[in-house]
């Protein structure tokens, strides 16, 4: 799937005080990116999200995740669950698929998007924006709660 690049400064936060950078000048404390990673790894097991093996890396805003699972899906949920957390720039996506599909698009959430206006851009018909919405669960557990800068998967038909 490869490098996908998100917002860092919006998106869910999952990050406490203790993942905050030091002070300009201060030592980095050497546990921040293990803690980082495993708040991720939590998030991600938190959603229910399906894999087989998974390993989350971070160094600074990047995360690189390497593992198995089952299908394209899971694999683009779990890079989409980690990139829409607040703090996260880009994820590298290294997950190896058991049964490989055609990706699936991804879209940038704009001020004034919704997923009825996403869907008429997209496949034509505002109607279906229950496909983008099932497309998104866990991570979305509302059709009218979106925001800006947000990347949502739009799974094609």
């Amino acid at each position: 799937m490869g490098l996908l690049n998100f917002f860092k400064g919006v998106g869910e936060k999952v990050f406490g005080k203790e993942h905050e950078a030091p002070a300009a000048g201060a030592p980095a404390a050497p546990d921040v990116e293990p803690l980082k990673a495993g708040a991720l790894l939590k998030h991600v097991q938190g959603l229910g999200l399906q894999f087989k093996k998974l390993t989350v890396k971070t160094a600074g805003d990047k995360v690189i995740l390497e593992g198995e699972v089952a299908r394209q899906e899971d694999a683009e949920k779990i890079a989409l669950a980690v990139g829409n957390v607040e703090g996260v720039h880009q994820v590298d996506n290294r997950l190896q698929v058991e049964a490989p599909e055609p990706e699936a698009k991804f879209h940038e959430v704009k001020s004034g998007d919704t997923l009825s206006k996403i869907a008429k851009e997209v496949y034509g018909d505002p109607m279906k924006y229950g496909i983008i919405f099932e497309a998104n669960k866990p991570m979305l557990k509302d059709p009218d709660k979106i925001y800006p800068g947000q990347i949502l998967r739009i799974p094609q038909l």
